[in-house]
């Protein structure tokens, strides 16, 4: 049985998101050789060695690691686009998140963001309560979009 739309949808988006989370792991001096990749990803994913590694839905834990900032705030990276930048100040300036990742997922018309959120003001707070304080704060924001894909963590 073919995958209905809806699970089409979701499987794109979530490729989307991860690519850009991704893009710095295709720099790292990684050899994916055949043998190699299978170390570094879940055994669903095939393994091909021509393939960049920004493609595949998970990113080896190296590049996770470069990607996360210690304490120091997060910047915005230089190929964020103006709706993109936009939430991702509203964020860093309300929640002062240690990591904080913004894309537009709808294929560039702004109608659809994914936020990845680390905050200390998380702290004990359950995920639901997360998302609703994110939810107050782009409030405005939110009105004009078709959906939002939230994904927040408080950091010890």
């Amino acid at each position: 049985m073919a995958p209905s739309r809806a699970a089409v949808s979701r499987i794109a988006a979530n490729a989307a998101f991860s690519t850009r989370r991704c893009a710095s792991a295709a720099r790292l001096p990684i050899p994916l050789t055949p043998s190699s990749a299978n170390s570094f990803f879940s055994p669903r994913i095939p393994a091909r060695a021509s393939v960049s590694v920004s493609h595949y839905r998970q990113c080896p834990a190296a590049a996770r690691r470069a990607m996360s900032t210690a304490a120091a705030a997060p910047e915005p990276p230089d190929y964020l686009s103006e709706g993109e930048l936009h939430v991702f100040n509203k964020i860093k300036d309300n929640l002062d998140p240690v990591r904080l990742e913004v894309q537009d997922i709808s294929g560039g018309c702004g109608s659809m963001y994914a936020l990845d959120i680390e905050s200390p003001k998380f702290k004990g707070l359950t995920v639901i309560k997360q998302h609703k304080l994110v939810n107050e704060l782009l409030k405005e924001e939110i009105e004009s979009w078709h959906g939002v894909q939230l994904r927040t963590k408080a950091s010890s």
